[in-house]
């Protein structure tokens, strides 16, 4: 009796039409939240909405992958992070950054907690120094301090990258972009690889010194001739992942492939997905590259 038994419920467990076996074949897929930042700057810059947009939409053509996009700095929904496993913040920094609200860093520390991954982009890598900063080293490596760091406009040269999954197909490039550089990083770039570097010229520095130019520190290093990271990667203890990316200010350079596909490879690693070995390959048309554009007006 108890064998029959045994056997009609190991049957109903393989059968098709069980939910566990249909759970089985058909995972839920990776999740991965997306937050574009409020309008911001003039057309064609800090095009937030229509960046994570974008990058969404290549995501979305991965199998078993999902990319949400939240708008206006942060989710609606309090479900909206349910599932998630990786975050990407894309948005105005500073004081006024959207995430460094205190009971927002602390849905992002649970997040941490079970970890899920964070890459942030462009303006959102820079948070004031103090809690917000030290979480963003914790995160995701590094982050944009005031007096330390600059953000000048320049054509950045990325001659060769390390091997790394985030680097797969990724060819080097030449492109102007806002590069933030001179980051805030632990002591002796612990447990932080970087993944895209180059040399500044003297020129990023005409600027007086100001919490966003110039500074000692920044021009020392460009004197000595130091490589600054524009791009860096964390494997952090509590398993999570995460990236900084300082470019962005462009919408235009979504366009370029090595530009886009290093982020996209970005997205898929935090979130502990295998990038694939020729990177995630994907193209934009001069019409994509129009969608989801904030109303502002033109410069």
């Amino acid at each position: 009796m108890h064998l029959r038994a045994t056997l009609a419920c190991l049957a109903v467990l393989v059968s098709p039409w069980c939910p566990a076996a249909r759970a089985a074949e058909n995972p839920a897929p990776t999740k991965i939240v997306l937050i574009a930042g409020s309008v911001s700057h003039g057309a064609g810059e800090h095009e937030f909405k229509a960046g994570c947009s974008l990058l969404a939409s290549k995501l979305n053509t991965l199998p078993g992958l999902r990319a949400d996009v939240h708008f206006n700095g942060w989710p609606t929904e309090a479900s909206a992070f349910d599932g998630a496993s990786a975050v990407f913040i894309y948005c105005d920094g500073g004081d006024g950054h959207p995430a460094i609200r205190p009971e927002r860093l602390k849905i992002l520390a649970d997040l941490m907690a079970k970890g899920v991954g964070l890459g942030t982009c462009h303006y959102g890598v820079e948070v004031p120094k103090g809690d917000p900063g030290d979480a963003w080293l914790r995160w995701t490596g590094g982050y944009f301090e005031t007096f330390w760091s600059v953000n000048p406009h320049w054509d950045a040269d990325i001659l060769k990258l390390p091997e790394h999954p985030i680097t797969r197909g990724v060819k080097p490039f030449k492109i102007r972009d806002e590069w933030y550089y001179h980051m805030r990083f632990p002591e002796g770039m612990k447990g932080v690889t970087p993944l895209l570097s180059a040399l500044p010229p003297k020129e990023t520095l005409e600027r007086p010194n100001g919490p966003h130019s110039g500074n000692p520190h920044v021009r020392a290093a460009v004197e000595r001739g130091e490589a600054q990271h524009l791009m860096w990667c964390t494997e952090r203890p509590d398993g999570g992942r995460g990236f900084g990316f300082t470019g962005g200010h462009f919408h235009r350079n979504w366009a370029q492939d090595d530009f886009r596909k290093v982020v996209l490879n970005g997205l898929l690693w935090i979130a502990k997905r295998e990038v694939p070995a020729g990177g995630v390959v994907s193209t934009v048309s001069a019409d994509e590259l129009k969608l989801n554009l904030d109303a502002k007006p033109a410069r």
